[in-house]
């Protein structure tokens, strides 16, 4: 309730405002610093169409500045665009370029420090080292933007929208892509990124790190350099997202490292080289997920405890589930396997027989890599003929003592 009443507000104060001073060629002021200096806390700034070239611009106070006919700030390569800080600030509609590069400082087109209240929506941010850079901050919305980078190498790119030491934040509906990471949170509580398209990027569709008590929802994260990584953070809610075609050696959908009691339900995961791989995580429920053509759906380290998976259905995965270890304390119950071939007597929609998921030779594999020369080799399909019938080393408390013997949709 607290997040929808500050939403509101925010999109109230682009039309309530005391004063409009416009800036643009052919005004009686044609430079956006002079307008913020003579401007009062409400005023809007409505900025024309045309190429603003002023270094770094500073605002300071309450102002709404509002772009009109795709006006453009250039940062040269050089320099920090627009800097934001303190409260009930709007920026809307402007086009930003060529922020400058730095090894020193996080040079952004958009920097917001110490703010409250503050909306960013409906900008399109090209060529940036780092496009949204938002740091102690509160309260604020950052949504409908599209933002691209340059696409270097991860020393040399900033990451699309970051945000640091913040609190009740909303990111939504942006399209990032081309930087370091898509979207970055570390130090991040009791926020949303919700309808997100984070493709292309270098390493992170979604960097996570230190963030409690935050949600992800229907975002999609696609083709992007390692996948998605969420670490030493808890009480994490990823629902309805889309993790798709995150391929190569180190890749995967989702990477989940050192964080504890959290949600991963209906997401899908497609085409990736694992769909997720755990490390040292701990009750988390991971309910009614589509794993399809991954080549691992799921990679659980033998450090993680206490975790359930049910409900998902796993279709045309090379491996469906993975441990480096023998004694798994995880709950597998009532999932869909397109491997199972057992039956269901009784009729009543589930496998009369236990379905273990792990096969030998995934256990093989992970011992020694080498042996994947042997996938789908005749001698593999008879060793993991032999597991079934004589289980010895797969986890022998790894089963699903029922699963679904039809899939079920999301």
């Amino acid at each position: 309730m607290k997040r929808n009443i500050t939403i509101l507000l925010l999109l109230l104060s682009t039309t309530v405002f005391a004063n409009s001073i416009r800036v643009g060629k052919g005004q009686r002021i044609t430079s956006l610093h002079k307008a913020v200096e003579m401007a009062q806390a409400g005023d809007t700034i409505l900025l024309q169409g045309g190429r603003y070239k002023e270094g770094n611009t500073v605002i300071n106070k309450s102002l709404t500045l509002l772009g009109e006919n795709n006006p453009v700030l250039d940062g040269e390569n050089k320099y920090e665009i627009l800097t934001v800080t303190g409260s009930g600030i709007v920026i809307k509609g402007i086009m930003f370029e060529n922020s400058g590069y730095s090894s020193m400082n996080d040079y952004a087109s958009i920097s917001v420090i110490d703010a409250s209240y503050v909306l960013i929506e409906n900008n399109t941010i090209r060529n940036a080292y780092f496009a949204i850079h938002v740091a102690n901050a509160t309260t604020c919305v950052v949504q409908h933007n599209t933002i691209s980078g340059l696409t270097k190498t991860e020393q040399t790119s900033g990451n699309g929208i970051h945000l640091w030491k913040c609190d009740d934040m909303l990111v939504k509906d942006n399209d990032v892509q081309g930087h370091r990471d898509g979207i970055y949170f570390e130090f991040v509580t009791n926020s949303v990124i919700q309808q997100n398209n984070s493709h292309n990027n270098i390493r992170y569709g979604l960097h996570f790190m230190f963030s409690n008590n935050d949600s992800y929802i229907d975002n999609t994260f696609r083709d992007n350099g390692a996948g998605v990584a969420v670490m030493y953070s808890h009480h994490v809610l990823m629902q309805g997202n889309h993790f798709v075609h995150n391929w190569g050696g180190n890749a995967y959908g989702l990477l989940l490292k050192e964080i504890s009691d959290g949600q991963i339900l209906q997401n899908k995961f497609d085409n990736n080289t694992v769909g997720i791989l755990m490390e040292s995580t701990n009750r988390i429920n991971v309910d009614n997920n589509d794993f399809g053509s991954n080549g691992y759906a799921i990679r659980m380290a033998a450090s993680c405890n206490e975790n359930i998976l049910q409900y998902n259905a796993f279709a045309g995965n090379t491996f469906d589930v993975a441990t480096n270890g023998t004694l798994m304390l995880n709950t597998l119950r009532n999932n869909y396997w397109d491997k199972y071939d057992g039956y269901d007597m009784n009729k009543d929609g589930y496998g009369d027989v236990p379905y273990h998921p792990i096969s030998m030779y995934s256990m093989v594999i992970e011992q020694n890599p080498n042996a994947a020369v042997l996938m789908r080799s005749f001698m593999v399909t008879l060793l993991d003929k032999a597991e079934k019938a004589i289980p010895s080393l797969t986890p022998e408390n790894m089963f699903d003592e029922k699963p679904m013997m039809k899939r079920s949709s999301l």
